[in-house]
Order: C-alpha cells, then sequence, then structure tokens
C-alpha cells in the first residue's frame, strides 16, 4: 500500500474481493489477458479524453460485442506501460458480479473498499500528491442508480472515470443527471478504417477528427472526402468488399477464415440472443414483456431496414405472424426498446415545419450483418456483386440507406433527422443539422444518376431559404456517378463510411 491511514476499513465479501483480483491481476503483478494487436480508434478517443480531463467521467455506448471491453483494457494496458502504478487502477465488471445487487450504493462502496484495501490513500489524497487515479465500470447501466453515486463521487473527490454501457436508455437517463462532468463517446461498429487493420492494410486516420462536427457544414470537406476515397479506392474497395459480405462486428473480421454459416449463429446467439433474453429481463421493473414480440419487431425491423413503416402496418404483421392481438402503442414500445439497445438506431423525422403531424420513425440496423445472420439472406452491397445481381438492387438500397443511418448516428452531438414527403414535396433521407446549418443527403445506391429526378428532394429542400442548408450530399454506388450542380456533391457509400 502507498500509505497507511485511520479511517475504517470497507468490508466485503470474500468471494467478492477474490473476483475484483481477479479483474485487477496487475495489483499483484500479474498480467492481464491477451488482447488483440488491432486497435479501433475508440481507444484513442479515450485516450485524449483523459488526457484532456475536459469532465471527469468518459461515457463509451455502444451495442453489445463491438469491442467497448477490450479497448477499455488496450487503454489500462497503455496506463500501467507508461509508468502508472498499479494501485491507481481500479475496474469493475458490472454486469458480472452478482454480489453487487446485495450491496446499498454499490459503486461507493466497492470504491470505499477500494480506497483503503488497495490505493491506501482517499482518492484526494492521491490526487494531492500528484497521483492520478483512473476508475473503469464495463456495463455500468447493470447496477442501480448508477448515475447518482458517480455524480456523487466526482463531487467529492479527484478521479477519473470511464464508464461503459449497451443501453442507450439507462445510460442518457445517467446522462441527464451527470451534465456537466461527462465527456460521452458514440462506439458504433467497425468503420473501413479499422477492418483494414485486419487484413494487415491501411486507409489512414479518420477523415472527420473527434475535435467537433463544423468540417460538416463545408461542402470542400465533403469534396475531400470523395477525393480521399478515390485516392485509397484501391484498398477502400477490397475492404468494403469484406464489409459488404459479413458487415462490421470484430468477431466476423477476427475469425474471418470461419464459414459465415457459423459466424452467423455466433452473432445471433452472443448478440440479438443476448438483447432478447436478457436485456428485456433486466429492462423497466414492472412492465411485463414478451419475448416472441420481441422477436417478430426484431425480424419486421429487419425486413424493413433502411425505411420508415407505419406501426399500423408493422402491428398487422405482428398479429399475422404470432396469432395474437397486437397494438400500435406496443409496436412502438419494442421498437423503441430495441433502439435504447442501441441494436437499432431510430431516425426521428425533422420536426421543422411538421407541426403536429409527425411521421414514423426510420429503421437503420447497427450492423446489416444482423440482418443477414437473422433472416439468413445475404445481400451483397459490393457494386461488382450487385452488377451480377441486379435483382437485389432495390433491397441493397434500402440496406445502403442503413448503413448511411448507423454511421452518421455514431457521430457525437450530430443531430440526424429524416423528412417525410409532405404537402407534395419530396421526402429526404437524411437531414444533418449542425448549429443553425442543414445539410441534406440523399441515398440513392445506384451506378448512374438522373441529374434531375434523383437530386429533386435535396434541391427541393435547399432551396428553401428557411432551411439555411448551403448545399446537399448524394451517396452512390461508385466514384463514377456524379450530377452537374454546384450546389451537390456526390460520394460513393465506401467513401462516406471513410468518415470514422
Amino acid at each position: 500500500m502507498l500509505q497507511d491511514f485511520n479511517f475504517p476499513e470497507m468490508r466485503l465479501s470474500d468471494s467478492l474481493v477474490r473476483d475484483l483480483h481477479r479483474l485487477n491481476p496487475w495489483w499483484t503483478g500479474r498480467p492481464l489477458p491477451p488482447l488483440p494487436q488491432t486497435r479501433r480508434h475508440l481507444v484513442r478517443n479515450m485516450r485524449l479524453r483523459l488526457q484532456t480531463r475536459l469532465a471527469p467521467i468518459v461515457v463509451v455506448r455502444g451495442p453489445r460485442q463491438i469491442g467497448k471491453t477490450t479497448a477499455q483494457l488496450q487503454v489500462l494496458e497503455d496506463l500501467l506501460s507508461e509508468g502508472a502504478p498499479p494501485q491507481t487502477i481500479f475496474r469493475v465488471q458490472c454486469d458480472e458480479l452478482s454480489e453487487l445487487t446485495q450491496l446499498d450504493e454499490p459503486i461507493l462502496r466497492l470504491v470505499d473498499w477500494y480506497e483503503s484495501a488497495i490505493l491506501g490513500w482517499k482518492l484526494n489524497e492521491a490526487a494531492r500528491a500528484k497521483l492520478r487515479t483512473y476508475l473503469f465500470f464495463d456495463e455500468v447501466q447493470n447496477v442501480k442508480n448508477w448515475a447518482p453515486q458517480l455524480k456523487f463521487l466526482v463531487d467529492t473527490s479527484s478521479t477519473q472515470v470511464v464508464v461503459t454501457g449497451s443501453s442507450a436508455l439507462r445510460i442518457e437517463l445517467g446522462r441527464d443527471s451527470l451534465a456537466g462532468r461527462i465527456t460521452t463517446i458514440e462506439a458504433g461498429l467497425l468503420s473501413l478504417t479499422e477492418i483494414a487493420q485486419f487484413y494487415g492494410k491501411s486507409l489512414g486516420k479518420p477523415f472527420l477528427e473527434d475535435n467537433g462536427l463544423e468540417p460538416l457544414t463545408r461542402k470542400e470537406f465533403w469534396q475531400d472526402l470523395a477525393a480521399h476515397g478515390r485516392h485509397v479506392a484501391t484498398v477502400r474497395d477490397d475492404i468494403f468488399s469484406r464489409f459488404s459480405a459479413a458487415g462490421g462486428y470484430p468477431l466476423v473480421h477476427e475469425s474471418h477464415e470461419i464459414p459465415w454459416s457459423q459466424l452467423a449463429d455466433q452473432l445471433n446467439e452472443t448478440v440479438i440472443r443476448r438483447v432478447i433474453e436478457h436485456d428485456l429481463r433486466v429492462g423497466d421493473r414492472g412492465r411485463k414483456r414478451d419475448a416472441p414480440l420481441l422477436e417478430e419487431v426484431f425480424r419486421l425491423a429487419c425486413r424493413y431496414i433502411g425505411q420508415a413503416p407505419g406501426r399500423a402496418m408493422m402491428a398487422r404483421e405482428a398479429q399475422r405472424a404470432l396469432g395474437a392481438n397486437v397494438g400500435e402503442q406496443r409496436i412502438g414500445h419494442y421498437l423503441r426498446f430495441l433502439g435504447d439497445t442501441l441494436l437499432l438506431r431510430l431516425i426521428e423525422p425533422l420536426e421543422i415545419r411538421l407541426k403536429k403531424k409527425r411521421g414514423n420513425l426510420k429503421i437503420c440496423l447497427a450492423d446489416h450483418g444482423l440482418r443477414a445472420s437473422w433472416l439468413q439472406e445475404v445481400i451483397p452491397l459490393s457494386p461488382e456483386e450487385l452488377s451480377a445481381n441486379p435483382h437485389l438492387s432495390g433491397l441493397a438500397g434500402h440496406i445502403a440507406e442503413s448503413v448511411v443511418g448507423a454511421t452518421l448516428s455514431t457521430i457525437g452531438s450530430l443531430d440526424l433527422a429524416h423528412l417525410p414527403e409532405r404537402d407534395g414535396e419530396p421526402e429526404v433521407d437524411f437531414i444533418l443539422t449542425i448549429g443553425t446549418k442543414r445539410i441534406p443527403l440523399e441515398v440513392k445506391y445506384q451506378r448512374k444518376l438522373d441529374p434531375l429526378r434523383d437530386t429533386e428532394g435535396l434541391r427541393t429542400f435547399i432551396e428553401k431559404a428557411v432551411n439555411n442548408a448551403p448545399f446537399g450530399v448524394v451517396v452512390t454506388q461508385d466514384d463514377g456517378s456524379g450530377v452537374d450542380d454546384p450546389r451537390i456533391v456526390t460520394l460513393p457509400l465506401s467513401s462516406l463510411m471513410l468518415l470514422r
């Protein structure tokens, strides 16, 4: 221990203490488990947030099995290799320790124990001695009232906290009560720049740095992104083809030599069924839930990927499939639940000028690989494969729209919406609102564009002064598509994905 002190030691059960030592082997000079050589950009972003000390709590949220825990361990490994004393780092896996539920205010009590049994100082004493401490809480949303405990902790103690979670709702509720004390990182599936690492190739750093959204408001930025994509086209197209075939979960690229059928079974087991069988059970207390209905709603979400179906239609389809009475409200609740688990990204309709007449939610899956595994139906996105299978182009277009929505949803603090068709005005697939500016974006997943028909929605939106839209973006299949309109930038989906 670093120093003795005379406050009472917090007592935990012997079994919980053993579990905590197993989670923190560096305390006794033992190594971490072997970690992948590949690193997500998430690791660098987490390190940057810790170094700048912008806020005492770094929140990382994203779907299950995307590498949040691995990134956390890699950050921790870096800290140790750079000389951080082992006793200054405390990590808790909150979804694995059942005894936590038996403690009142478990986060605070665990920190009490850590201070007395491991650190040997109170956190503030360590801080005054210029010793930085780090507390890591993985899947923190599983701890009841976690946010008020962390608020009290950082308000009374000088330390840095990293928390991860796979529930958007519970993390969001906590974020509300921690205003001013947190900085949030949205972790999505692997980007093309990250997938390239698994195959020994490089697509460079993310084109959009983790330092604000202002570049997205400049047409030149999007033009430069398109040019960058063309510059790395050979590697980009190869990696996009791999993404097209298997999606963006680390599992499928770490084990790319294993047949897709086996990888699909593993995705179903560790991601989708984990949500249906575990997250459904530990959600809001007192609410009756129906696992078969949740499965059916997820199946419908896969069928209507990239679209904005009405809840009444989805309710009718669920009734036919289950032979039970299913109302629109329950469909809406279960869609929101799947959105809260981050399996879906639900894009709200743009509220400007819509007044009380609301549109439907646009359904974007976290990863199209989940659709392929759950429905056992692989739809290619690569232009070459679609040329050989033109009958799949329509469905591929919806999937491409979902990929765009999922990609943009992981850009922190970006206000993303879609504009439904209304009063004769054409729909717009996505609207990016950044400050006072709005950037319309259309997905036309085809090789050749009709310069009038395929840009009608963008042009109509840009020409209305109230929208304050300086330009628009069209996402296509390849670099060859384009339109002769100085207000519109075109780029392929593969280049858009280089943002992250």
